[in-house]
């Protein structure tokens, strides 16, 4: 705690692992990430989203904005080909709230947030 009567918020991670992610359904890991962000946490999954599993939840999370809930802000690794040329899931995505998360840098093997409280 600070001082000044304020209290300080810790941030919270979840990490999530690809073997959990991989036994939701689509819908399931949406509503997953979105109720954790809603609470404020930064969710990092490790194995991502498909591009059709990202739409989803920006078109989710626009149904959802409102005076409490601001949006969030995502960063993924681009997904990589698979044998053949067949693509794969992206390798790993971060979501966290747009008043708490902006992302500063983003390549094919890097992603730079600033996170702070709220």
């Amino acid at each position: 705690m600070s001082g000044g009567g304020e209290e300080e918020k810790d941030i919270k991670l979840d990490l999530i692992s690809e073997d959990r992610m991989a036994s939701m359904t689509s819908m399931e890991k949406i509503r997953f990430i979105l109720d954790g962000v809603k609470l404020g946490n930064i969710v990092v999954l490790e194995g991502g989203l498909t591009p059709e599993e990202q739409m989803k939840l920006i078109e989710m999370t626009m149904s959802e904005i409102d005076e409490d809930f601001a949006g969030i802000e995502i960063g993924s690794y681009p997904v990589k080909r698979g044998f053949l040329g067949l693509r794969r899931r992206t390798r790993l995505t971060i979501v966290g709230p747009a008043n708490m998360m902006k992302t500063i840098k983003k390549d094919k093997d890097l992603i730079r947030a600033i996170i702070s409280r709220v």
